[in-house]
């Protein structure tokens, strides 16, 4: 064994150097787009994503939806989000799209999201796994009609055999039909590339991608309340090398349940198939990242019940969180306006 005096001057250099390489970096800023934003997601990262678009529509321009249903699906209840919303039946049928519609107009109109009207011509891709059984195609369906309902240019995806996860040409998961961690399955399938396709036009194939994944400070863009909204401390993002100089777009890709980097790593950010695109369509993607929550946190004295670390489209962190004023649309957002400032 080490002298005691040894192992504790042993041990402050190990920390000191952990704490070293631990440290994330600050969200640049990047004279990106302000209003040319797209948002896509997975599961309950999906219907985040429709939550951002809907609730900023004059900001996000699309939407790519893998695994989910339409706007305030879950209608503020956990038993709604988990039954109805996910694979519904004749004891928990889907909410009425007539219903959910009515509430959009309804925060539309008390100003808690834009105008409904922006959703008219705007895109959404969305994806239904023939061998999901978490959430079902008709779910999705459900979606399609929301989108529907505002003349959105809506591209639905069915006849892939894959399971409940974002689905690529030869990452992840080697069964496609899987559907477990990291919920990134090899389909020979380009999700991603035919989202981007889709949301913002055709682009050169891409094979390779050749910019730098950063790995970002949350805590700011929540007032350093992190855990008080289930939040992650650190965010990635990808940035071309393009993107440093000129003006880029920016994507916004959440991760589902049980996918964020404390659960996967880095295996979403770097495999889910959107870099080698970002460079062809010129995006910065930003991949914020959620924290599990059980409960009472030390630090963070609000209750929270979301152990699989999924973002919020039934309302823990409030009865708000499908509008503007959600903590987590408001973090997410303010993580845009940072991608979006003059270079310094």
């Amino acid at each position: 064994m080490f002298p005691r005096c040894r192992a504790s001057r042993l041990l402050a250099g190990l920390l000191a150097l952990g704490g070293q390489a631990a440290a994330a970096d600050r969200l640049p800023e990047l004279a990106a787009d302000p209003a040319g934003a797209t948002v896509s997601g997975l599961s309950s990262g999906g219907y985040m994503a429709v939550q951002m678009h809907v609730a900023h529509s004059s900001l996000i321009r699309g939407a790519g939806v893998i695994a989910a249903g339409p706007y305030y699906c879950a209608g503020g209840s956990l038993l709604t989000a988990y039954y109805n919303c996910t694979d519904p039946g004749f004891l928990a049928p889907l909410p009425s799209g007539a219903a959910l519609r009515a509430e959009a107009q309804a925060q539309a109109r008390s100003g808690r999201i834009d105008a409904t009207a922006n959703l008219s011509g705007s895109r959404a891709w969305l994806f239904a796994g023939k061998h999901d059984r978490t959430v079902s195609v008709e779910v999705v369906e459900a979606l399609r009609a929301f989108y529907a309902g505002y003349k959105a240019a809506v591209a639905l995806v069915t006849d892939k055999p894959a399971g409940h996860a974002i689905v690529t040409e030869a990452a992840g998961n080697p069964e496609c039909g899987a559907s477990e961690p990291p919920f990134i399955n090899d389909c020979d399938y380009d999700a991603a590339g035919e989202m981007l396709h889709h949301l913002l036009g055709p682009a050169p194939p891409a094979q390779a991608a050749s910019g730098r994944l950063l790995r970002f400070d949350q805590r700011e863009f929540a007032q350093g309340a992190t855990l008080a909204i289930s939040l992650a401390d650190e965010g990635y993002a990808y940035i071309p090398a393009a993107c440093e100089s000129q003006r880029c777009r920016i994507h916004v890709a959440f991760h589902g349940c049980r996918q964020n980097a404390s659960e996967v790593g880095e295996r979403f950010v770097r495999e889910a198939g959107y870099n080698r695109w970002a460079d062809a369509h010129r995006l910065v993607v930003l991949y914020p990242q959620t924290a599990s929550r059980t409960g009472f946190s030390l630090g963070a004295w609000n209750y929270v019940w979301n152990p699989r670390g999924c973002w919020d489209w039934w309302g823990y962190s409030g009865a708000r969180y499908h509008t503007k004023d959600a903590a987590q649309i408001r973090a997410v957002k303010a993580m845009l306006e940072r991608l979006s400032a003059p270079r310094k």
